[in-house]
């Protein structure tokens, strides 16, 4: 298995879900994937939004937020593993020319060849005073995987793979992101039967 690993890094891509997933959590969904290794994978879903906009997630934490560009954003149930915290992924922001490549966060993962995802509460502070990541998308929870199950996952063809696109995180409607991912196989959502494989 470890052999195999190389050939299927899934950092910085998307899983988009097969219509043959019905879980209530994953069904027609759209994961980001921030970390996978052979220990497992870490990712969060953009394309199901909470009951809560980031309006109110700032009152619930005692912070204004001074972006009226934000204002309405929806937050994201990006997944079932602690859902009470949040999690910002958005541009890499790097602190100045003494230190390029650190994250100005205090606790950052910086996504090879992709975005960075926050868990620190000085991103939200940043946000609140009119500052911070141009672009970012804030879930509560997050998607996890552990050792050898995401690829188990894939070879049961729950899930398609493609490298991710910021736009389609950052730029697209909610409604249309599942759409949207799939395009970017040249796919579109009829064409998937939820009996793939089946005759």
């Amino acid at each position: 298995m470890p052999g195999d690993f190389a050939l299927t890094n899934l950092t910085n891509h998307f899983l988009i879900a097969m219509p043959g997933l019905q879980d209530e959590v994953f069904s027609r969904s759209v994961v980001y994937v921030c970390e996978h290794s052979s220990r497992g994978a870490l990712g969060l879903v953009i394309n199901k939004p909470a009951d809560i906009d980031l309006k109110r997630l700032f009152e619930k934490v005692e912070l204004p937020l001074r972006r009226e560009d934000l204002s309405d954003a929806p937050v994201f149930q990006g997944g079932p593993v602690q859902t009470e915290r949040g999690f910002v992924l958005h541009e890499p922001i790097f602190a100045l020319a003494d230190k390029p490549a650190e994250s100005v966060y205090a606790s950052t993962m910086t996504i090879p060849g992709g975005l960075e995802m926050t868990t620190s509460k000085d991103v939200l502070e940043a946000l609140s005073t009119g500052a911070g990541p141009r672009k970012v998308l804030v879930t509560l929870g997050y998607a996890a995987w552990g050792e050898g199950q995401l690829e188990s996952e894939l070879s049961e063809n729950s899930w398609l793979t493609v490298a991710a696109s910021n736009s389609v995180i950052f730029d697209t409607p909610v409604a249309q992101r599942y759409d949207q991912a799939l395009l970017l196989l040249g796919l579109e959502s009829w064409m998937l039967s939820p009996d793939a494989g089946h005759a």
